[in-house]
């Protein structure tokens, strides 16, 4: 199915963050309205289904085989010495069926105290029929974005680790489409991710309690640009925090509570001073907009990660406001069946998104599976109605398997020594 986009909103697209900077004034903030945008926005969609699952937490879940696009750090304290994961993410499919992210890592240990990882994530819009503003055709194209990530862990103590990955992004918009009216170009990044988790375990009464810690800043890169204009724009430079704890009630059963904060180290759109028909008003001697509260949002990588934390023109109201909220719930059986909950809040002003997430795990032999449904309350979410699906490969027991004999449940055990 094709999809008719008129080229004056695939520009509008190409350079939201610009445009969105460009055109806040104080009666659009009347109800509070003032969401920030970035370029590149499919660098923070959650790409695995086990996360997605449980209201997109991730930065201290354990044994994540997907750690790289949430916390490098992790992967040093992973179970195994190396796993494959591949995720698929159908995307806005009650609107069109051919929009997806996918999403491939792969991880190994060196030894027990270092890591190596890789990942590759690719977001296809599908074929799209361009027209002009008049209607005519500028032919059909196949937009679409991906990014290249590598990454290492370092264990500091047998409880603390780092993690540092870096990050090649490629997001062409116009998907080889030739305009006349415009000079769109595919717009290319560097990033980096610094990241650090600790992981520990205590006992409560008779219960064992595994529990972790993890942050990481990531996506701190150059800006982008889909034109030959000077102004570029952010991409999603991203703070997370977040917890996990586990408890194991006995020998089969277990439950877990994930809970993540995230916030953009974006600069917020400020708001800018108006005449009385509402149209923008601009200093002479410099050319630039006149703003009546907030901090200019046009500056380097550094200054707008740094102001980030008190630029909104709301004050600190509107700082809070910017801080998105992940919970999940985790239950497994016998470590191989798996059933999962979460919820995600963003407040109104800053997008509205707010949604509930279900899904199972199962784990058999070498393979683990997961699926993600999402249900979203009030504006409604491109994952709507739809199953996004992991699937895992466990190297370890891949190469024991030739030492394994099989049960009569059919779980796979390897022979006890004599």
């Amino acid at each position: 199915m094709n999809n008719k986009i008129n080229i004056a909103i695939i520009c509008l697209a190409a350079l939201s963050s610009k445009f969105a900077i460009a055109q806040v004034s104080t009666s659009e903030l009347d109800g509070r309205q003032n969401t920030i945008t970035t370029a590149v926005p499919f660098l923070m969609i959650t790409p695995n289904a086990r996360s997605g699952s449980m209201g997109d937490v991730g930065v201290a879940l354990p044994n994540d085989p997907n750690a790289i696009h949430w916390n490098a750090a992790k992967m040093v304290f992973n179970e195994k010495q190396g796993t494959v994961s591949l995720s698929y993410n159908p995307w806005l499919r009650s609107l069109v069926p051919d929009v997806s992210l996918s999403y491939l890592s792969i991880m190994g240990k060196v030894n027990d105290r270092a890591s190596f990882g890789g990942s590759l994530r690719y977001f296809s819009l599908g074929e799209i029929q361009f027209t002009d503003q008049f209607g005519a055709s500028n032919g059909k194209a196949t937009p679409s974005e991906w990014a290249a990530d590598l990454a290492y862990s370092q264990k500091l103590s047998d409880n603390f680790s780092l993690g540092v990955a870096f990050r090649f992004i490629y997001s062409n918009l116009a998907g080889g489409a030739q305009f006349t009216q415009s000079n769109i170009k595919a717009g290319t990044a560097y990033a980096g991710d610094i990241t650090a988790y600790y992981k520990n375990k205590t006992k409560v009464d008779k219960y064992k309690v595994n529990y972790g810690i993890g942050g990481a800043i990531t996506n701190i890169g150059s800006k982008i640009t889909y034109t030959t204009d000077i102004n570029r724009n952010f991409i999603p430079v991203n703070f997370r925090l977040g917890g996990y704890g586990e408890v194991e009630i006995d020998k089969y059963n277990t439950i877990a509570l994930a809970l993540d904060f995230n916030k953009l180290l974006v600069p917020t759109p400020p708001v800018f001073k108006t005449d009385s028909a509402g149209n923008i008003l601009y200093d002479r001697s410099t050319g630039e907009a006149i703003i009546l509260a907030g901090s200019k949002s046009n500056v380097p990588l550094l200054q707008g990660m740094a102001q980030s934390f008190g630029d909104a023109p709301g004050g600190f109201k509107e700082e809070m406001r910017e801080i998105n909220i992940s919970a999940g719930l985790e239950y497994w059986y016998d470590k191989q069946f798996a059933i999962r909950g979460g919820y995600f809040h963003e407040h109104q002003t800053k997008g509205n998104r707010k949604y509930a997430t279900f899904g199972i795990g199962l784990r058999y032999n070498v393979f683990t599976i997961d699926a993600a449904y999402l249900v979203s309350f009030g504006q409604r979410n491109p994952l709507d109605n739809t199953i996004r699906f992991t699937l895992g490969l466990d190297f370890d027991a891949l190469k024991s398997g030739s030492n394994e004999k099989e049960q009569p449940n059919g779980i796979f055990e390897a022979p006890k020594d004599n």
